[in-house]
């Protein structure tokens, strides 16, 4: 019989680890609950599944496709949408799958969807089948198809996370969109340095030295800095690659990674709207959560992995430690000092009047918002300062290459 490694949590909080013999992992899953535990990460210790993979290859495994990487947000949020269109119009979920799974392209969702099916069909549940495909499926997403599964609301789960993704794609695409005129204007800008750098002051480097005069200062300055470029012009290639790889290297140390974390949230303008940003995600994804049923401390960890800043995760490491040990949300939540009094407040009257996760819900709307006219803000406020920018720059390329030329007549005169 196969042997299924666990972790869980008690009706304390406590985390349990332990193994158990089922025939299968629905069922070993089903023991674990009657033992009074919350199931949070399950696995097969010695996988005995070859014959079932081998009954497989031949149904599934010709129609898949070779992908790289996992499924993309946009597409899992169309997915979603989908799936509760279906189900909240009464359709058994096993064809409301094969619908999806058919009309999918060729793509990691498809080749998902297939394995999905195919467990389904074989006595799993939902958030069962969907749990071995994390490329496909987050935490979040499957623990609150598995409160749905609970409370026999699959249907409403399925639209309220419908809801999380596609507000959470309608910001980040309202960011992206406001970026890419500051961004082009920049690549833009550099382009025209850097061939002036190297292709036009190099000619005016060779008259000056065939007239044989001293040359100012700044005209020395931009020459030099010419010089520079065409002998390490690959260093404006390789000088963004490395800079990034050394973030990623410092970010896999824990120390390392806090730091970094850090200092981005004290960048000036940039670090507020990730500031802000991150705490919508986060009181976002716990309402999401508190509402479908899954018990707070689980919600914590959900949400607490979808903050992707160290600042934050070890904040609500505390907060975590704080409710387990007997503590309301709010106490630690003040303590930590990573939102707003105004957060704090109201995530207190949502615990004392029991409606926690519609406070969280207005929190979230409300820093989705500010994000929203920060980031408006922060774009008409780039254009004046690039424009500023680039005018010095040519200004100081002007006035540097023009010296010498009213030094020579002046000298002629």
């Amino acid at each position: 019989m196969p042997v299924f490694q666990y972790e869980a949590m008690d009706s304390t909080g406590l985390e349990v680890k332990d193994t158990i013999e089922a025939p299968s992992e629905g069922e070993a899953q089903t023991i674990i609950r009657e033992k009074g535990f919350y199931v949070t990460k399950i696995r097969e210790k010695e996988r005995k599944k070859k014959t079932k993979a081998t009954a497989s290859k031949g149904k599934n495994d010709k129609a898949k496709t070779f992908t790289i990487g996992g499924v993309k947000p946009k597409i899992l949020c169309t997915f979603t949408r989908q799936l509760s269109t279906l189900q909240d119009a009464g359709l058994p979920l096993l064809r409301s799958l094969r619908i999806l799974e058919g009309q999918s392209k060729p793509g990691a969702l498809k080749n998902c969807l297939m394995d999905v099916i195919e467990d389904v069909e074989s006595g799993n549940t939902l958030s069962e089948a969907m749990g071995k495909q994390p490329k496909a499926f987050d935490n979040l997403y499957v623990n609150m198809v598995r409160a749905g599964e609970a409370g026999g609301a699959l249907e409403v789960i399925l639209q309220r996370l419908a809801e999380f993704k596609e507000r959470a794609q309608s910001l980040k695409r309202k960011i992206t969109g406001a970026m890419i005129y500051p961004c082009a204007v920049i690549t833009v800008a550099v382009g025209i340095v850097s061939f002036i750098m190297m292709f036009i002051i190099p000619k005016f480097k060779k008259i000056f030295s065939d007239f044989g005069t001293d040359l100012p200062a700044m005209t020395e300055m931009l020459i030099s800095f010419s010089d520079w470029m065409l002998k390490y012009w690959y260093m404006l290639f390789i000088g963004p690659i490395a800079f990034y790889l050394f973030i990623k290297i410092v970010k896999k140390n824990k120390t390392g990674a806090f730091v970094v974390d850090w200092l981005a949230l004290r960048i000036p303008l940039i670090g507020k709207i990730l500031h802000l940003g991150i705490i919508a995600r986060i009181t976002r994804t716990l309402g999401t959560l508190i509402a479908s049923g899954v018990p707070i401390l689980e919600g914590l960890l959900i949400s607490r992995d979808t903050a992707g800043n160290n600042v934050f995760v070890r904040a609500f490491d505390n907060i975590y430690t704080a409710i387990r040990e007997g503590e309301t949300i709010a106490v630690p939540l003040r303590e930590a000092r990573i939102v707003d009094d105004m957060v704090v407040n109201m995530v207190d009257v949502g615990e004392e009047t029991g409606a926690l996760d519609d406070m969280l819900y207005k929190v979230a709307d409300v820093y989705d918002e500010e994000v929203e006219v920060k980031v408006e803000s922060l774009i008409s406020l780039l254009e004046p300062i690039m424009v500023v920018v680039l005018g010095l720059i040519v200004g100081f390329i002007v006035i540097a290459l023009f010296l010498p030329l009213i030094k020579l007549l002046n000298d002629l005169s």
